[in-house]
Parts: C-alpha cells; sequence; structure tokens
C-alpha cells in the first residue's frame, strides 16, 4: 500500500458472526483524507465507504449512509469482538431485559451453560416436576377413598422430581461464582430440602417395612412448597417471600405491644369474670375459668368471629360490663391492628423501594457491562458503531430484517452521529420491550390468504361498520337488553341474543383477525362464553333435552352481562379503580402463589395431626351409631357439630385447602377450631392460632398494602399523565408510533437512514384513523373501551405504543425510581440524565 505525507489509521475487524457474508464497514472516520478500513484481511479505500453494512438481509437491506463525523482517531485504533466477547454481550443485554439477575463466570464454557440454563424446556421441565411433587399429595396416604396409590409408586415419583431438582441446582452451582452460590440462602435451603426429603423417603421406607399397622408420617412433605419459592425460575415468588420476611422482623415491636395487650386484657378478664358462678356460655360451657382459655377468647374477639356471643353473658350480669369490651375492641382491634396494617405498608414500601432500586442498578450494570465489551474508543468518549449494533442484535432479537434493526439505532441515536454512546445504550432494556411491527406483521389473517376478498368493495364496507363505534355502542346495548330479559326470565329470547352475539364475534374476527382480536381481554372473554354456550346448547337439544333442561344458556349469558363492567371504564371516576384492577391483575398471580405456599405447608401438617378424627357422613336419620356426631362421640351437643362442620377436614388434601379457607375468612373460624381442639387437646389452638397470624395478619396485610400502593400509584398516574420512558418520548418525536405521522422537520435528512428500492416512503400528508381517535396518536390504550385501532393504513416500521401505562406495577415504579438515579450511581459514564414524566418519589 502506497504511503503518503499523512498517516492513514486502520481499523481492523475481527468478524464475530459464523457466517461467510462479505461486507464492509459503514462507518466513516475523519480526520485524514484516506481511512483504510481493513477486515478479515481484506481492504477498501474510504471513498466506498456506507455502500454496505456488516448485516445485509438479502434484497431487504437497509443501507445506512454516514457523512464525514469528525472523531478524532489515534495513529492506530482497532476493535477486536471476539465469538465469545459477543455471545457475552448478548447474554447480558437479555439479562437486562428480562430482568435477570444472575452473577455468573463470564467464561466461555460457563456462559454457554448460563445460556441453556435459561432455556425454555428446561425451565418448564422445571415447572412440571414442581407440579408433579406437589400433586403427589392427592394420590397420598391420607387421601381420598380410590385416589390412594402404592406408596412405592408415589415415591419413585418423587425421586424422579428430587433428581431433576438436584440437576437444576448443581447446573447453577457450576456457572456461578462459588463464593456467591453457596452463601446464597435460597441455595441452601435447596439443597438441605433435597437431603432432608432422601433421609425422609429412607425413613419411611424402612418404618412401613418394619411396623406395617403403626401410623406412618412423611414429615419431610411441608417442605415441597419451598422449591417453588428457591429456584431462580421462581423469582416473583420470591421476592414476595422476601419482602415479607424483611417486613416480619420491623413490625414485630407492633406485634409484641399487640399481644402483650391481649395478655393485659386476658388477665383482667380471668379477675372480673371467672368467680362469678351464674356467667355460663348458652350451652353450658364455662366463661373465663382459666387463663389460657381467657386469652384465646380475646384472641378471636379480635377477628370479631365470636363478637357479640363472647361479651353478652357479662353484659346481662351486669350492663356496665360491656365497657370492657368495647374498650378491649377499640385498643386491640380498631388501634392496634390499624398500626399493624400502617407499619406493614410503610415497611412494604420502603423494602419495595429497596427491591427497585437494586433491580435498576442490576439492568445498568449488565448493559454497562455489555457496552464495555463491544465499545470503541473515540477522542474522549466510548461509543458502540453501527457494524457492531448488527452483530448485537442478530443475536439478541434474531429473524428480524436489517430495517428493523437500523430503526432500532436510530431511535436510540440521539446525536445522530451514527454511534451509540453508553448513555443512550442505557435505554436499550426499554427499547426492546416496546412491539416494533412491520407491514406484514400487521395484516390480519385473511388479509394475507385471500386479499382480494378482504379488500373488496362489500368487506370494505363490512369493515368500515364493525370499526364504526356505534356498532360497539349497538351490541352495548343489546348485553344491557339481555341482562333485562335475564332479569325478567325471559327464556324464549335466549337464542336470539345468542345468535346476535355469535354474530358481533364472527364480524369481529373477520376484521381484526384472530391476533388482534384476542389480546383484548373482554373479546377472549366474549369468545369463550358465547361459543361455549353455543356448543353447549347445541348438545343438548341434540340430545333431547326438554326446554326445562336446557339450563347451560342461562348461567353462561348471564357470564356475558359482566362485560356491561367495561363500560364503566369510560367513566373517569370508575377508571381509577378499574385499572388499578387491571394492573394489579399478574401481581395477584404472584400473591396467590404465596399463599398457596402457606396453605400446602399448613395443609400438610394438618392431615399428619388432624386425619381421620372427624368424617363427613349424610345428616339423614338413618345412619349407623358410628356415623353420628362427624364419627366421633367427642362432638356430640357441640357447636362444631350443630352447625354441620363435619365436611369441614383434613382428610385429604383438598378438604383441607377448603379449611384453610374458611379460616383466612376468619368468620366461625373459632367454631371450626373448636372442633379439633374437642377430639384432641387444647393445644390445637397453637396450629389454627400461627396460621392466622401467617396468613391473615401478616400475609394478607402486605397484599393489602401492594393493593393500596397500587392505587396511590394509578391515582397519581391519572392526574400527573402518562408516564413516559425515554425512547418512547424520542418514538413519538420522530413519529414512529402506530397512527403517528412525521413532521415535516422531523423526516429523516442525509446522515439517517435510506429505503432501498422495493419500500416506498410512507405518504406523510396521511393521517391514519388511529389517530384520529386516540391519545396523542398512539395505538389504543387496550382497554377495550375504544375499538381495536385500524392498522391497515400503517406504512414501515411502527412502535405499538399505549395510551395509558399497562404495565405491571412494579415495572411502573422501577421506570419511575429510574428517572431519580443520579447515571454517576452505576460506575457508568453517562451524559445525560433523561426526565421521566413523573418520578418515584412525587408517586410514593
Amino acid at each position: 500500500m502506497a504511503t503518503s505525507d499523512t498517516a492513514i489509521p486502520t481499523i481492523t475487524v475481527e468478524p464475530a458472526l459464523e457466517d461467510n457474508s462479505k461486507s464492509s464497514l459503514s462507518d466513516e472516520v475523519d480526520g485524514p483524507d484516506q481511512v483504510v478500513i481493513q477486515i478479515a484481511g481484506h481492504q477498501s479505500n474510504g471513498d466506498k465507504l456506507g455502500t454496505n453494512t456488516d448485516c445485509q438481509d438479502g434484497a431487504n437491506a437497509t443501507k445506512l449512509l454516514f457523512r464525514g463525523r469528525k472523531s478524532a482517531f489515534g495513529s492506530s485504533e482497532k476493535i477486536q469482538i471476539k465469538e465469545e466477547d459477543l455471545v457475552l454481550a448478548v447474554t447480558l443485554v437479555t439479562d437486562a431485559t428480562q430482568g435477570r439477575n444472575f452473577d455468573f463466570r463470564t467464561e466461555p464454557q460457563f456462559v454457554r451453560s448460563y445460556n441453556l440454563y435459561h432455556k425454555f424446556y428446561l425451565r418448564w421441565l422445571l415447572y412440571l416436576f414442581i407440579l408433579l411433587d406437589l400433586s403427589l399429595a392427592l394420590v397420598e396416604k391420607p387421601t381420598r377413598p380410590g385416589w390412594e396409590i402404592p406408596y412405592w409408586a408415589s415415591i419413585i415419583m418423587e425421586i424422579v422430581c428430587l433428581i431433576y431438582f438436584l440437576f437444576r441446582f448443581c447446573h447453577a452451582a457450576y456457572f456461578t461464582k462459588p463464593e456467591i452460590y453457596w452463601r446464597d440462602t435460597k441455595n441452601i435451603l435447596i439443597i438441605v430440602s433435597i437431603i432432608v426429603t432422601f433421609i425422609d423417603i429412607t425413613g419411611y421406607m424402612v418404618w412401613v417395612n418394619v411396623a406395617p399397622n403403626s401410623n406412618h408420617v412423611r414429615w419431610s412433605r411441608p417442605l415441597r412448597p419451598l422449591f417453588i419459592i428457591n429456584f431462580s425460575d421462581g423469582k416473583q415468588v420470591r421476592r414476595a417471600f422476601r419482602n415479607i420476611r424483611r417486613t416480619v422482623p420491623e413490625i414485630m415491636n407492633v406485634l409484641i405491644l399487640f399481644l402483650l395487650s391481649v395478655l393485659l386484657f386476658g388477665l383482667l378478664a380471668l379477675k372480673l369474670f371467672s368467680k362469678r358462678q351464674g356467667m355460663k356460655y348458652p350451652y353450658g360451657q364455662l366463661y373465663f375459668k382459666n387463663y389460657l382459655d381467657s386469652i384465646w377468647d380475646l384472641y378471636v374477639l379480635v377477628t370479631t368471629a365470636n363478637n357479640p356471643d363472647v361479651m353478652m353473658p357479662a353484659y346481662d350480669e351486669n350492663k356496665w360490663f360491656a365497657l370492657f369490651f368495647i374498650g378491649y375492641i377499640i385498643i386491640c382491634l380498631y388501634i392496634f391492628m390499624s398500626i399493624v396494617l400502617a407499619a406493614i405498608y410503610n415497611n412494604y414500601r420502603k423494602n419495595l423501594k429497596n427491591e427497585i432500586k437494586a433491580a435498576v442498578f442490576c439492568k445498568r450494570k449488565k448493559l454497562a457491562q455489555a457496552f464495555d465489551i463491544l465499545k470503541l474508543q473515540r477522542g474522549s468518549g466510548s461509543v458502540i458503531i453501527h457494524n457492531t449494533w448488527c452483530q448485537l442484535m442478530r443475536r439478541v432479537i434474531p429473524n428480524k430484517s436489517q430495517r428493523h434493526i437500523d430503526l432500532l439505532m436510530r431511535v436510540l441515536d440521539v446525536d445522530a452521529n451514527n454511534t451509540i454512546s453508553k448513555a443512550e445504550f442505557m435505554s436499550l432494556a426499554d427499547l426492546l420491550e416496546l412491539r416494533l411491527s412491520e407491514v406484514r406483521d400487521r395484516l390480519t389473517f385473511l388479509e394475507l390468504r385471500i386479499p382480494f376478498i378482504y379488500n373488496s368493495r362489500i368487506s370494505n364496507f363490512v369493515k368500515k361498520i364493525v370499526r364504526h363505534k356505534f356498532f360497539r355502542f349497538f351490541f352495548d346495548f343489546l348485553i344491557f337488553l339481555n341482562a333485562w330479559f335475564i332479569g325478567f326470565d325471559v327464556d324464549s329470547a335466549d337464542w336470539f341474543f345468542l345468535s346476535l352475539f355469535l354474530l358481533e364475534i364472527t364480524f369481529k374476527l373477520y376484521v381484526f383477525g384472530p391476533r388482534e382480536f384476542f389480546t383484548r381481554f373482554w373479546n377472549t372473554f366474549d369468545f369463550l362464553v358465547i361459543v361455549s354456550a353455543a356448543i353447549a346448547t347445541v348438545v343438548e337439544a341434540s340430545q333431547g333435552a326438554s326446554r326445562d333442561e336446557l339450563r347451560t344458556l342461562d348461567p353462561l349469558l348471564v357470564l356475558r352481562v359482566v362485560r356491561l363492567i367495561k363500560i364503566f371504564g369510560s367513566i373517569q371516576r370508575f377508571k381509577v379503580i378499574l385499572m388499578t384492577i387491571v394492573n394489579i391483575g399478574p401481581s395477584i398471580l404472584t400473591y396467590g402463589g404465596v399463599i398457596f405456599v402457606f396453605y400446602y405447608i399448613f395443609a400438610i401438617i394438618g392431615m399428619e395431626v388432624f386425619h381421620g378424627l372427624i368424617r363427613f357422613y349424610p345428616y339423614t336419620a338413618d345412619r349407623q351409631p358410628s356415623e353420628l356426631y362427624c364419627g366421633n362421640p367427642l362432638l356430640n351437643n357441640t357447636a362444631f357439630y350443630r352447625n354441620h362442620y363435619c365436611n369441614n377436614n383434613f382428610n385429604d388434601i383438598l378438604r383441607a385447602l377448603v379449611v384453610l379457607f374458611e379460616l383466612t375468612v376468619v368468620n366461625q373460624w373459632h367454631v371450626i377450631t373448636s372442633g379439633f381442639v374437642i377430639v384432641t387437646n387444647k393445644a390445637a389452638r397453637i396450629y389454627f392460632f400461627v396460621f392466622h397470624l401467617c396468613c391473615v395478619v401478616i400475609v394478607l396485610n402486605i397484599f393489602i398494602a401492594f393493593i393500596l400502593e397500587a392505587f396511590i400509584l394509578e391515582y397519581s398516574l391519572q392526574k400527573a399523565g402518562r408516564m413516559e420512558t425515554f425512547v418512547e418520548k424520542k418514538i413519538k418525536e420522530l413519529g414512529l408510533g402506530v397512527g403517528q405521522i412525521v413532521k415535516s422537520d422531523q423526516k429523516l435528512k442525509e446522515a439517517d437512514m435510506e429505503l432501498v428500492s422495493h419500500e416506498q416512503e410512507p405518504d406523510q400528508t396521511h393521517v391514519s384513523p388511529v389517530s384520529a381517535g386516540n391519545d396523542q396518536g398512539n395505538e389504543s390504550d387496550g382497554s377495550d373501551v375504544d375499538s381495536i385501532p385500524d392498522l391497515s393504513f400503517e406504512e414501515g416500521l411502527r412502535f405499538h405504543l399505549k395510551k395509558k401505562s399497562r404495565k405491571k406495577v412494579e415495572v411502573l415504579l422501577q421506570q419511575m425510581f429510574e428517572g431519580e438515579i443520579d447515571p454517576e450511581d452505576m460506575g457508568g459514564d453517562f451524559e445525560e440524565k433523561r426526565p421521566r414524566t413523573v418520578t418515584f418519589d412525587t408517586v410514593t
């Protein structure tokens, strides 16, 4: 190569992709008059830059033209992105996007093992084995008659589950740093649970064979739900338990004062009532005759389950005794229980903010590590060039077109200098969470298959009618009318309404297509209810059922009337409440998992302690003597038997779960408890007291705290406006959202993307019907109040933004808190702080 007076810098790039595509680096450097690009041993002159990219997508590749940008390179700059480095960067970006928090080893073999660990089939196998492990309680003794299987069969299935759990445990231990892995409590609990279960299985098999007629106990079965909590795949449930674990010590002082108050009032009640011979409960039970009974009766009174029964004997004796119970209820129920809730809520918010802070920092740390792997030094700063960006995104979002990848870079590239700075790269996770569709992605099923029919004049007329708001109003009115007919029991109109609702669903499926139709909750609800009603009615009619026997249609059409709730979503005063319910939907499943873990543990313990002591027999006159009083003579003349509570027993896992739910509701829980106390002894109260304290006082109050936080958040967002990330604002500025148009001063200029020959630039003067009815031209918010937007007029690549936030509460709080974090907090050299519409502190 000829030399000149001016040094010519050389950029050496080692291909990271394993394909043989020929390409040249589309990144131009200024300074010297000439730049030589050397790629895998090939050279090309700088005057030919910009004609190709390193990530060609066949004929669909979008060409980026990068005009002269001043960048001072040294005499020799090199960037070497090896395959293992690229895989590591892709893994880090995926972790940041999916919220994974693993501190794994970065050597290539460990990164490969880490990516294998997160394969969907291994994760779903774990879910399957956990479900199988928990389901063994259905077929293990004690269980329903006919359900029990041989003990060796259930043990074999449990061993298979434990082997897979051990495999997942060892797999995670392989790629995680040992000093971190073995200090993690959840990993210790997993291995201890596995070892203890194997010991229990061995002991149980010996016990069964040595003493087959004794009462065998599997004491390790309550440990099974711990696998839900401690494996990384159950991170949401584990986060909820971590919040509970951190909250309990901080509210313990309030609980201790509350319990001390109950003890003090119990002592006072004992002195007031124990020596009064005339005081007894209506059925002859002793009234505050010993200290433990006094404490128990007053604790139950805090739950109001025995109010005013516990007060009436004293009140009948002397009207002034009512002051004792009134004072007790005011202090222990209205004051202390309110303080318990306030303390739980306050500590929940603090722990939630710490969780969010940790999640934000983890995401930034992952992205910063990925940036450091891919960066190229330019002057005083570091950037990611287009060539490197393409290689990264080809792995992060495979099967996407080159235009898709280029547009993502265009959104992040705030300075429009064809590079990505570290501050810009920190928004990559937010950008990847947004849906970006191409023209073909937005075509309906029929438009792809039979476009000549779907786009015909008659079809367009049908589509116009279905998309019109009066189409929705008409069927909303029919729902009101159907409710009136159901209320007045006019059965002759059922088929009429069913036919109209089937017609509505058919038209909607035709116009919107299955993909867009089923993304709306109420559409899915309508489809399931109406189609089920039609199928059930046809089946019943074909079997010759009379009109009186055709009862399936009634409850299903009543469910259809529930759709009226969505109409209230368009009324502002109801919107906050309904949106709170919508936003907490996914989190309800999380707290449902927490409750299930407690239920399962207490159900197994209750089955081991109480099974067989209470049995259900029909309450008929021809019963055998052994079937009287729930099969236990001790329950004769008790409130438990008089109330027909014999089905409330622990003879199998299903009945046990029902009993625990009844205890959670609290009403009459002391009567249920009394039945098991009578057939055992008063020590049984400890079981029911601990359950009430854990599940009702602590877990349910934490769930209430979460609902309060969600409601306050939704209310604040309704007042302050939509929560937007930086990338969403940038997309709006560029006019790249669905239903938006690009203003004349926002058109992509010389340094921006140019479309290849077969792509046509959208008509910027056209305003699609989507923008006509939506706030700021964004896509419908998915609340089902508005019609599904018409995407057929949208051209090119478009981001699907929402009018209102429909993200989970934790995600919203994370985005808010991220706006408050100083960019320097993660040690990154961020150039700017991204503003948010609302911040965490202003909302919480």
